[in-house]
């Protein structure tokens, strides 16, 4: 793999868009997963545009922010250091997102409360990360393609969704790519990344698997 392309994945497989590409899956592969199937196609992509928001674009405007503020020395939170305010920041914003889901937002709410789910487990997985980086620097890329796959595999044995399994095959090849792309950078060891896979898939299926 070259340095470019590993950039390249890097980039796309970023763990603050990775709650999108979960739920495009979940939306519009498998609707019924997240009890929105009675939903049209426009409310949904409504739906995911407010989690692509809530998710990513809000996360992203704050590093930005507190990279300007000299809060941080760089919006790529390659140091411990530069990684802790931002990610329980975000952990705060993921469970804020999660709360409108779960009890504010009742038309999403008494039918879809799934999503609540995985927004909070999410969050969680995000805080977890902000707490481990006090001392240690996991993959949070492990931790966001791990929490993607750990969902989607809970929802399909938790419900039989059959239409879930390519997508799940198709996950667990990204996680093969954005794993080594990680390494090609030597942005994190093989110990670090397994760590993060491991976390984001322990507590999305658990998650799934109690909760839902």
């Amino acid at each position: 793999m070259t340095a470019s392309l590993a950039r390249f994945l890097s980039v796309v497989l970023h763990p603050l868009l990775m709650p999108t590409l979960l739920f495009g899956l979940l939306l519009f592969l498998a609707p019924g997963a997240v009890g929105v199937d009675a939903f049209s196609p426009s409310l949904r992509l409504s739906l995911l545009l407010v989690i692509f928001i809530g998710t990513f674009a809000v996360p992203s405007l704050l590093v930005f922010y507190l990279a300007r503020m000299g809060y941080i020395q760089s919006m790529q939170l390659e140091t411990l250091a530069d990684r802790r305010l931002p990610y329980f920041l975000t952990a705060l914003i993921y469970g804020f997102l999660a709360y409108l889901f779960g009890f504010r937002m009742q038309m999403v709410s008494l039918v879809a409360p799934e999503i609540a789910v995985l927004l909070g487990s999410i969050a969680i997985s995000i805080l977890l990360v902000g707490i481990i980086s006090l001392s240690w620097q996991i993959s949070a890329h492990g931790v966001g393609i791990g929490g993607v796959l750990g969902g989607t595999a809970g929802l399909m044995l938790e419900q039989g969704i059959t239409e879930l399994f390519w997508p799940l095959l198709l996950l667990v090849l990204l996680a093969g790519f954005v794993s080594s792309a990680r390494l090609r950078l030597n942005a994190h060891t093989p110990v670090q990344i397994g760590a993060g896979l491991g976390l984001g898939l322990i507590v999305s299926l658990a998650a799934v698997l109690v909760f839902v």
